[in-house]
């Protein structure tokens, strides 16, 4: 057993390190997944009121008192597949080549009496875009800038849970989650956009100041830093969040679950002191410093329900509240390079999220379980404010999934995601279309 357990610990370190370096995603309930855990993907996303493994801990900590008691050790790896087009009248459509992300995820849960406790390493959500230096996105005045236009911003946790059975049919749980984000951003955009009293730039001191707002309104300026590759963001920051839940047997067939999950408390997302550039057509580059500023992942609640129909029957249903609206009013950055200091703000204006998860999965044998479900939403983002390099614009998901248990210490569980196309157009008349498909596979063990 303790040689186990010390496996299991160097395979937690070698996982938190990989998942560091690779948090993005393209999620789909705005920035968040669809689902975590392919057993709760494989029905809609509900995860509320039944043991649906480790990924509890981003679901709702308290089902972790639902498992049997021993040792559980989940390994999964997730595919997000957005196909994201921007089209504008008189141009070539332009097409995001960030079309495949794997994500991989790890949780050990060690439930012993009342008790269920453990560590979790997961990926949370993101958005983001990638498009041709060719393409009209990268040459707002018509004017080549030489250089792609794009955008990855990425979260993810490190998770404590603690499951108590306050007796045989109530369970109260918390978690304390470690947060970490990263984004980069290489944007085109006239000057035009960045002047006056309505334009992105919202403050502005130093000597760069005065040449900006005196500069042809046709012309192009840039604002990029990039960690230079997939999933390593240039500005970056830490903090901390948490979680609560409970569930309750109403019957031995009947289980309801609620969770709340807090408003995190991210530090200021930042780029070292020259990992940002800002360039105009006339006045060329000039390297500095980016502060994304007050950047938060929002509060989330939700209630559900777990029915065991049948022997071989379980249907779920949840419905989730995610708001948006509190974090993503605008999004704010300072640059701060040449002796000057500017501040930007990106006005988003999202709207609060409700998702209605629905699903179902059926024994088919003893080994063999299917799973199928949906996931229905709205899209948080206004039409008016739209950005094409932030496209988190899809609603609706269509799941199936199955696991089959290989012995009685291990089990294999896979989901597959399609969410159709939505179209969007802007106050700037871009339109956006969107679609995805996404899966996630895992392993089980039980010791």
């Amino acid at each position: 057993m303790k040689r186990k357990l010390y496996n299991v610990i160097r395979l937690m370190l070698f996982s938190v390190t990989t998942v560091l370096v690779s948090s993005a995603a393209y999620a789909t309930n705005g920035m968040n997944l669809e689902g975590y855990g392919p057993i709760a993907t494989g029905m809609g996303g509900a995860s509320m009121a039944y043991d649906n493994g480790d990924a509890a801990v981003m679901n709702n900590p308290a089902t972790l008192g639902l498992m049997p008691d021993g040792n559980r050790l989940d390994v999964a790896l997730g595919y997000l597949g957005p196909h994201i087009t921007s089209s504008a009248s008189g141009a070539p459509d332009a097409k995001s080549s960030a079309d495949a992300f794997y994500m991989p995820a790890l949780g050990w849960i060690q439930k012993s009496g009342k008790y269920a406790y453990g560590v979790g390493v997961f990926s949370q959500g993101g958005m983001g875009t990638d498009y041709d230096a060719n393409s009209f996105l990268a040459n707002p005045t018509g004017v080549s800038t030489g250089n792609k236009v794009r955008s990855e911003l990425g979260v993810g946790r490190v998770i404590i849970p603690l499951a108590y059975n306050v007796n045989q049919d109530f369970t109260v749980a918390a978690s304390l989650d470690y947060v970490w984000a990263s984004l980069d951003l290489m944007m085109a955009v006239p000057v035009g956009a960045l002047q006056g009293p309505n334009g992105l730039v919202t403050g502005c001191s130093g000597p760069l100041c005065a040449p900006l707002s005196g500069l042809p309104a046709t012309d192009w300026a840039r604002i990029d830093f990039s960690g230079g590759g997939d999933f390593n963001g240039a500005a970056k920051g830490t903090g901390f969040a948490g979680k609560l839940g409970a569930t309750y047997k109403v019957s031995p067939a009947f289980t309801i679950g609620a969770t709340y999950h807090s408003k995190t408390r991210l530090s200021d997302l930042e780029t070292k002191s020259n990992g940002a550039v800002f360039s105009e057509q006339s006045m060329g580059s000039v390297p500095g410093k980016m502060t994304v500023r007050d950047f938060q992942w929002p509060e989330t609640y939700g209630v559900g329900v777990a029915w065991n129909a049948s022997a071989n029957l379980l249907v779920v249903a949840d419905v989730k509240q995610i708001n948006w609206k509190d974090v993503m009013k605008d999004f704010k950055m300072t640059y701060e390079g040449g002796g000057s200091t500017a501040d930007f703000a990106l006005p988003q204006n999202w709207k609060n999220q409700t998702a209605y998860e629905l699903g179902a999965g059926y024994k088919l044998s003893e080994p063999l379980t299917v799973r199928a479900g949906v996931n229905l939403s709205s899209n948080p983002i206004p039409d008016t404010y739209l950005n094409q390099l932030f496209p988190a614009i899809i609603k609706n998901h269509y799941m199936v999934g199955a696991g089959y248990m290989i012995s009685k210490t291990s089990s294999v569980d896979a989901s597959f995601t399609y969410a159709p196309e939505v179209k969007a157009t802007n106050a700037q008349n871009i339109t956006v279309k969107h679609d995805q498909t996404n899966a996630q596979v895992m392993y089980s063990y039980r010791f």
